[in-house]
């Protein structure tokens, strides 16, 4: 819920490139407000309507449009955060009272493995937020809205003793928590977009720890009771350090001027993965910081209204993560706040980590507390339905690309630029199965495709360009990492990729990264350069002669993208000046037999080869019809022997 809130503010605030009435959006983060007037006394039906409203905007989100996905998704999310000081004081239906820490920590781990699975599953976006798998959102909001008939929510509403220490600090651990899930293990791709590192041993190392943990504490309860505060204190710094390194280790240092050589960012080395490996490998202790931060509220045995506090400075934490998240890739459009996030990407995911450490260290001489209303599990059922989760994954991880005949004759090749919108038409409704459709119908041999930089929490971490690639049954590069804050350049092609790199020119406003690989077709080798350059004429210009020193040694150029350049602009005369435009190759005039007219300000996405290649079928679709808010642009090349 929280995911689908905040990309639906992004992407109407996306369509214009600043922030409106729409981003107060976050409001319903902060719903616990209510309990400042009614938190002496909740009232016996409170989270009844709480669970039922869950219930309805959980199986109502995916099938809405953007606005109404947004107001929906909000009254779902703030439903939430108010039911959690509810669970806390509440106790399993049938048992005696006592904690449900290590319930909480089993909770978050299933929900993490059934979170990956659903992504996985449908190609890296979560199936049950689709239109196709609204069923399935149905089903886990009757999950959710079973909830009062399983706990018991008739504690005391005053306080046995006067509230303790360490109430506040561990509700702000506890949003803490779920918001390093919410951005990052919830979806494991978000890790090999960070890295380029291997998708399958990603998902599968979250999946299998996840579970693994599951397992173990129903098989053994009382095995995390031996471990010593010292320990817990260690593993989290050791974990913090993990997910900051694994960051930085793809850190860039842009071009400083519009002079400096190119920064270039080939495939990593082994020891740029050692933070990522550690990452994956400690993340686990996230679930027990869940069962500590639970536990320690739970003894505290404060009010709802005690806890109000804590609960607001803890959504408070998490949406400043969102900007301070956010703003790392639009630090060129929010002034005066944005620019001091440039490249700082590392720096919401450091302050996260360092406040569960805080107050891990804070609370360092609680117990460990077991529960003892668990009752005996069903060893072999929780088995079942652990390897199912672990088999859909699994299944899901390995599509087979299918390469095109060796033994063809291969004189032509159909290529596509595409800037997606992150997935959304002009009017910011989600259209990549359109695109996709779109993409299916021409069935390009190379497609390069521009703001494909979904897999982050602006966009609930979709991986729009795993979904396209596995789809089409196509090799991908992606190019900039989402690390770099970067809008996306990814290549994909019927053919394998080789000598795959990116690199990077000056900017002033957006990270101008391009995406650079080669393909062998009928015994040639062609050199493509997927661009989106932005900001000031300078910075283009920039971008226009990196390009133009890399591709000068080399034969069969491809240069396409959205180049946000028009054919009076400084690059775009440079480049034109070295090669073909394919639409102009075709249509001197630039406007075509039909009429369309791409003079002008009319066409800034561009297809440009070698002089020695031939054009034909030069093609724009124009919105709507091209499902976002630029043309769709393709064209045939072809050679002689």
């Amino acid at each position: 819920m929280a995911g689908t809130l905040v990309s639906s503010i992004y992407t109407l605030d996306l369509l214009h490139t600043s922030l409106d009435a729409k981003v107060l959006g976050v409001l319903f983060f902060f719903a616990p407000v209510i309990y400042l007037r009614f938190g002496k006394r909740t009232q016996i039906w409170l989270p009844w309507l709480l669970c039922i409203l869950i219930f309805f905007a959980r199986g109502l989100t995916p099938l809405l449009d953007t606005s109404e996905r947004m107001l929906v998704s909000g009254v779902g999310t703030a439903a939430i955060v108010c039911l959690f000081p509810l669970m806390v004081r509440a106790r399993v239906r049938g048992a005696a009272p006592s904690g449900t820490g290590s319930l909480a920590g089993i909770g978050l781990a299933l929900a993490v493995a059934i979170s990956a699975m659903l992504r996985t599953a449908n190609f890296g976006i979560d199936y049950s937020l689709t239109g196709a798998g609204s069923w399935l959102g149905w089903l886990l909001g009757v999950l959710a809205g079973l909830t009062p008939f399983w706990m018991v929510f008739d504690h005391p509403v005053e306080p046995i003793q006067p509230k303790q220490k360490g109430v506040t600090a561990s509700l702000v651990g506890f949003f803490m928590v779920l918001t390093l899930i919410y951005f990052t293990f919830s979806a494991p791709a978000v890790f090999s977009r960070w890295t380029e590192g291997n998708y399958s041993a990603i998902i599968l190392c979250v999946s299998l720890l996840s579970l693994t943990w599951i397992m173990t504490l129903l098989i053994k309860p009382n095995l995390l009771s031996r471990l010593t505060p010292r320990f817990l204190i260690a593993w989290n710094l050791l974990f913090s350090l993990a997910v900051t390194g694994t960051i930085l280790a793809h850190r860039v240092s842009f071009p400083t001027t519009p002079d400096s050589h190119a920064v270039v960012v080939s495939a990593p080395m082994f020891i740029q993965q050692i933070p990522l490996i550690l990452m994956l490998l400690l993340f686990p202790i996230l679930y027990l910081d869940l069962q500590i931060f639970w536990g320690k509220l739970q003894t505290s045995e404060a009010t709802i209204g005690q806890m109000t506090g804590g609960l607001l400075l803890g959504s408070f934490s998490l949406v400043l993560l969102v900007f301070m998240n956010i703003f790392s890739n639009v630090w060129g459009y929010v002034a005066p706040i944005s620019p001091f996030f440039r490249n700082k990407y590392w720096l919401p995911f450091l302050i996260i980590c360092g406040l569960i450490s805080l107050v891990v260290v804070l609370l360092r001489r609680e117990p460990i507390i077991e529960d003892s209303n668990k009752g005996e599990p069903v060893l072999w059922v929780w088995g079942l339905f652990l390897v199912g989760i672990l088999l859909v994954t699994t299944n899901g991880l390995f599509v087979k690309i299918i390469p095109p005949d060796p033994h063809a004759r291969v004189s032509s090749l159909t290529i596509m630029t595409y800037n997606i919108q992150q997935g959304n038409d002009s009017n910011g409704e989600q259209s990549y199965l359109r695109q996709l459709a779109n993409i299916q119908k021409v069935s390009p041999d190379i497609l390069a495709i521009q703001e494909g930089d979904s897999t982050r929490i602006s966009l609930n971490n979709m991986d729009l360009i795993r979904f396209f690639a596995d789809k089409l049954g196509y090799y991908t590069y992606y190019g900039p990492t989402t690390v770099t804050g970067s809008y996306g350049t990814a290549i994909l092609s019927r053919f394998p990729l080789q000598k795959t790199l990116s690199f990077f020119t000056y900017s002033d406003q957006d990270e101008n990264g391009t995406a650079e690989a080669q393909i062998d077709v009928d015994g040639r080798t062609f050199t493509i350069y997927n661009v989106h350059p932005d900001g000031t004429d300078e910075a283009k210009l920039a971008l226009a002669q990196a390009v133009l020193e890399r591709a000068s040694t080399q034969s069969n150029v491809i240069i396409l993208g959205d180049f946000n350049m028009r054919d009076y602009d400084a690059g775009y005369k440079l480049i034109d000046s070295v090669y073909t435009n394919s639409w102009m190759s075709v249509y001197p005039t630039g406007i075509s037999t039909a009429g369309l007219d791409m003079t002008g300000k009319n066409r800034i996405d561009h297809i440009f080869v070698s002089k020695d290649l031939k054009v034909r079928d030069a093609v724009y679709l124009l919105p709507p019809a091209s499902a976002t808010d630029h043309p769709l642009h393709w064209a045939v090349i072809y050679w002689q022997k």
